[in-house]
């Protein structure tokens, strides 16, 4: 079974639109959506349009939560108090710069999608199977991510929020995370997703993916978004 998926859009359609593209043009069995829809890009309504209107499965992210729910603080790992202030500003802009009913449906996402494909138990989450803001780095210690996927009843746990994509495997178990296509934390500007080839091995391409991120990059400074914001869209580096 191939599964395609994507995490992290953040609000940037032409992004969307690629990933939406390359995918369809591979055929997968199944696609799925890790959430954050919105939030730092200039598109939040287009974005989750685009998604509803594809019947793509998708979870909660911890922005989808906040925007939503008209909560200032998304739970993100601000590294500075200037990138908080950035943080800020974008729930601020998108929280008035999403319509209603993009908010409904974000509020109606589930913070979690359990699939059986094959003997295998898989759960898709934004951030974790404990919490959608939590963050999963690839070095999280062995230990406790076994403790965490048997919490969870898990065999393959596929999740994003990190926006760095990885594949990692711990006592036969598995811990993707599929980075993001909307704004990469890779050091590339190309959009990135996961593509699992889920038979009696697991296999898993990330693939990149070149879009016009230059334009996606110019709407969110004509929007009067932070600077910083822009200038990860264009270099890939937070």
């Amino acid at each position: 079974m191939r599964i395609a998926v994507f995490s992290d859009i953040h609000g940037n359609k032409h992004a969307l639109d690629a990933v939406l593209a390359d995918i369809q043009s591979r055929e997968p069995d199944l696609v799925v959506c890790l959430g954050d829809l919105v939030g730092y890009g200039a598109y939040p309504d287009a974005v989750v349009q685009a998604i509803r209107e594809s019947g793509i499965p998708t979870v909660m992210g911890n922005y989808d939560d906040a925007i939503a729910n008209s909560r200032m603080v998304c739970g993100c790992d601000y590294k500075d108090e200037k990138a908080m202030e950035a943080g800020v500003k974008s729930i601020s802009w998108t929280t008035e710069n999403t319509c209603r009913s993009s908010k409904e449906f974000m509020m109606s996402l589930p913070d979690r999608i359990n699939k059986e494909i094959g003997r295998r138990r898989v759960l898709f989450v934004h951030g974790s199977p404990r919490r959608l803001n939590e963050y999963l780095y690839e070095d999280v210690p062995a230990a406790d991510v076994l403790a965490m996927l048997h919490e969870a009843d898990a065999d393959v746990l596929v999740c994003g929020h990190t926006h760095l994509p990885y594949h990692r495997v711990v006592e036969g178990r598995h811990i993707i995370n599929a980075g993001s296509a909307g704004k990469p934390k890779h050091g590339d500007p190309q959009a990135v997703y996961a593509l699992i080839e889920m038979d009696a091995d697991i296999r898993v391409d990330f693939i990149k993916v070149p879009y016009d991120y230059e334009s996606a990059a110019w709407a969110v400074e004509k929007a009067g978004l932070p600077a910083e914001f822009a200038a990860i869209i264009r270099t890939g580096i937070s």
